[in-house]
């Protein structure tokens, strides 16, 4: 596996390593915040399109369940090819699939444009990582870069409803794909001439078969999720799906153990502090995705709020994750990541629980402080998660800890999607708040994972070593 540690250390200066963050945080703030913007789109982009709420899901998840499948290979790809050269592939992609989003002229044609976009996605996040970290030999300096990244991934997907509510409102919602056209442009003509061009001294051979299984099994299970409440789960075609879902992912297991350097080793989940590591970084991307699909179809639906009014309700969410987000990285290297993922579990239940007896005329200063809640404890939840992956392992496989900490967030985004849209689906204006009541339960059950994942995490400190610049580094960019 890809590990973040810095080889050939670029000759810069200080000015010139903050600018070549500066242009990797400009990327990684595109890619978090097209997680979340379309969420408090997606009735404009129903009515404009003429889709159903189905429709609207693989909107969002044509999006992650690509980028999910494809961040370990894209950052073994930038080690072999060059960082620079596949990140600038990626903004490429990306933008063209942006533009194409813009024009769409039928769902099908968005949801494939969507999917495009997590190909460049996947490019951007990882490499981006990569350069940051190599440009960075002091340890100190690159803790303190790594943070910035880490704060302005948070924020972008926090930020995200709020943005996509005011472009809905004054330019429509095109304008959600047409906005990453200028920050492409600009990260493309600054990556060209402040970020120098590094690779690996041993590049990862690439794993095809794993990589084809990987986005099979992650396809398909999120597909039956979305599909089967539509169609019935009697229907002949969810039990094949189904079974090609459970084909694919006894293949990858198969393929992996019997390579030399397999995309993901299944033996890493052997461990109970990693693989609840992983578990807990999909309850919480599960629940915080949820949530905010949740929010814009009841505020929009059931009670007739505009875009912009239903992100705007998402500002206690977001205001929670940017302050709580570096204070629960203070607190796990200080006092270890135990007690941040216990607040970031107990929030995250409140949070849902609130809201478990929804109906039409909640109010909305009950909505604010539930939203606020859930948003403390995804802010909590992050590094801790991120350190326990990595305690789990070896320091030899911190990288690999990050990286599989990563894909597990968009799996859980896909997934948190799926399963909300599943819940809602075909549900009109009146019925919306009823139907919506399991899932604010499903987000509580997520923070009660957390909670037990808390259980499993080392309850010391993490050791300042020699090398603890490139260990914080992994951490906090998962």
């Amino acid at each position: 596996m890809t590990t973040y540690c810095p080889d050939q250390p670029p000759r810069l200066s200080a000015r010139g390593r903050w600018t070549v963050l500066a242009v990797c945080c400009l990327s990684m703030f595109l890619v978090g915040l097209d997680t979340t913007i379309v969420n408090v789109g997606l009735p404009a982009i129903g009515d404009g399109l003429g889709v159903g709420t189905r429709g609207l899901e693989w909107t969002v998840d044509a999006y992650t369940v690509v980028l999910a499948g494809l961040l370990i290979s894209s950052g073994a790809l930038a080690d072999r090819f060059g960082r620079r050269r596949v990140f600038q592939w990626g903004l490429a992609v990306f933008g063209a699939a942006s533009l194409v989003c813009a024009l769409a002229p039928s769902a099908g044609a968005l949801v494939a444009a969507r999917a495009v976009q997590g190909i460049g996605a996947s490019m951007l996040s990882p490499v981006a990582l990569a350069i940051v970290v190599n440009a960075m030999p002091d340890p100190r300096e690159r803790a303190q870069a790594i943070g910035v990244w880490a704060s302005v991934f948070g924020l972008s997907m926090a930020a995200g409803p709020v943005t996509g509510g005011a472009l809905v409102a004054a330019l429509g919602w095109r304008s959600l794909f047409w906005i990453n056209a200028p920050v492409i442009v600009a990260a493309l003509v600054l990556s060209a001439v402040f970020v120098p061009e590094s690779r690996a001294r041993e590049a990862r051979r690439p794993d095809v078969p794993g990589q084809i299984l990987l986005t099979v099994m992650i396809g398909a299970w999120v597909g039956v999720l979305i599909e089967a409440p539509r169609v019935g789960w009697t229907a002949p075609a969810v039990p094949a799906a189904c079974a090609v879902a459970a084909a694919a992912t006894a293949g990858f297991v198969w393929v992996e153990l019997r390579r030399d350097e397999p995309l993901i080793d299944p033996r890493l989940f052997r461990g109970p502090v990693f693989s609840g590591a992983v578990v807990g970084a999909v309850a919480v991307f599960v629940a915080l995705n949820a949530a905010l699909l949740l929010n814009t179809l009841y505020l929009q639906h059931a009670r007739g709020f505009t875009p912009l009014a239903a992100g705007t309700a998402t500002l206690p969410m977001a205001a929670g994750a940017t302050v709580c987000a570096p204070w629960a990285g203070r607190l796990v290297g200080r006092i270890g990541p135990r007690p941040p993922l216990a607040l970031a579990g107990g929030f995250l239940t409140a949070g849902g629980l609130c809201l478990t007896g929804l109906d039409r005329h909640t109010s909305i200063f009950l909505l604010l402080f539930a939203y606020l809640l859930i948003g403390i404890g995804f802010g909590f939840a992050n590094a801790p998660i991120t350190h326990t992956a990595v305690s789990g392992l070896p320091p030899a496989r911190a990288g690999v800890a990050g990286a599989i900490t990563s894909s597990a967030r968009q799996i859980g985004a896909a997934l948190g999607i799926a399963l909300a849209g599943g819940l809602v689906a075909g549900t009109g204006p009146a019925g919306l708040a009823h139907a919506a009541r399991p899932g604010w339960c499903l987000v509580a059950a997520c923070g009660l994972v957390v909670l037990l994942v808390a259980c499993t995490a080392r309850s010391t400190a993490p050791a300042r070593t020699e090398d603890s610049g490139t260990v914080a580094a992994v951490r906090a960019a998962g």
